[in-house]
C-alpha cells in the first residue's frame, strides 16, 4: 500500500511560515537536502497539493524543468540537482485539493473536489509508489484527522522566527514514533516520524 508522507520544512519555534505574507527568509539549503527531496519524490509518483500549494508549484517548477543554461555549458551542481528534482515533479502525477476548481493547468494534474476519506483510501491502495504532499496544511491536517497520514518529515531549520504558521491550526493531539534522524551540513535536520500506533 503506498505511504502518504508530508515533507514540511520548519522553524524551531514550530512554525512553517513567518508572519510577512508567508515569508521564508529563515530557509537553509545545500546539496544534501536537494538530495533528500529527490529521493523523497524518486519514491513517490504522485503530488497531493492543496491549491495554493500547487498554484504556487506550478508558477515555479515547470520553467525550471524546462531550463538550461544559455550557451550549452554545464550547469553548476546545485542547479543540475534542482532541475532534475524539477523535472521529476513535472513528470508525476498531480492530485490537487481544490473545492472552488480555481486551479493553474499543469501536466498530469487532476482536481479532487475536497479530502474525502474513500477516495483517499482508494489512492493509498492503488497500485504504485508513495504519495508526497507539499505545504497544503489544510490538507495535511484533514487526513491526519482522518487518520491518513502515514509519515511526517520535518526538515528543522535552525532559526527562531517568533511568530508566524504553526503545522496545524486548531489543536487536536497527534502523537508520533521517530523513524530516523539525519542531520546537514548547513545545520537542517531531518527528523522522519510516524503516527503511533
Amino acid at each position: 500500500m503506498r505511504k502518504i508522507i508530508h515533507s514540511a520544512w520548519i522553524t524551531l519555534d514550530g512554525f512553517v511560515s513567518g508572519p510577512e505574507d508567508g515569508r521564508m527568509g529563515w530557509l537553509r539549503g545545500d546539496d544534501q537536502m536537494m538530495e533528500y527531496e529527490q529521493s523523497l519524490v524518486d519514491g513517490a509518483d504522485i503530488l497531493l497539493l492543496g491549491r495554493k500549494t500547487f498554484n504556487d508549484f506550478v508558477a515555479y517548477w515547470p520553467d525550471v524543468a524546462r531550463s538550461a543554461s544559455p550557451d550549452g555549458t554545464p550547469l553548476p551542481r546545485a542547479d543540475q540537482l534542482q532541475r532534475a528534482y524539477a523535472r521529476r515533479l513535472d513528470a508525476m502525477k498531480k492530485c490537487v485539493v481544490s473545492a472552488s476548481g480555481a486551479v493553474a493547468e499543469w501536466r498530469n494534474s487532476q482536481r479532487l473536489s475536497g479530502v474525502d476519506r474513500g477516495e483517499i483510501g482508494d489512492l493509498k491502495r492503488s497500485p504504485g509508489k508513495d504519495v508526497v504532499i507539499y505545504g497544503s496544511l489544510t490538507v495535511v491536517e484533514a487526513l491526519a484527522k482522518l487518520g491518513l497520514m502515514d509519515e511526517y518529515h520535518l526538515l528543522l531549520h535552525p532559526a527562531f522566527i517568533g511568530t508566524g504558521r504553526p503545522m496545524f491550526q486548531s489543536s487536536f493531539p497527534v502523537d508520533l514514533d521517530l523513524l530516523s534522524v539525519e542531520a546537514f551540513a548547513s545545520g537542517v535536520v531531518v527528523m522522519k516520524y510516524r503516527p503511533a500506533c
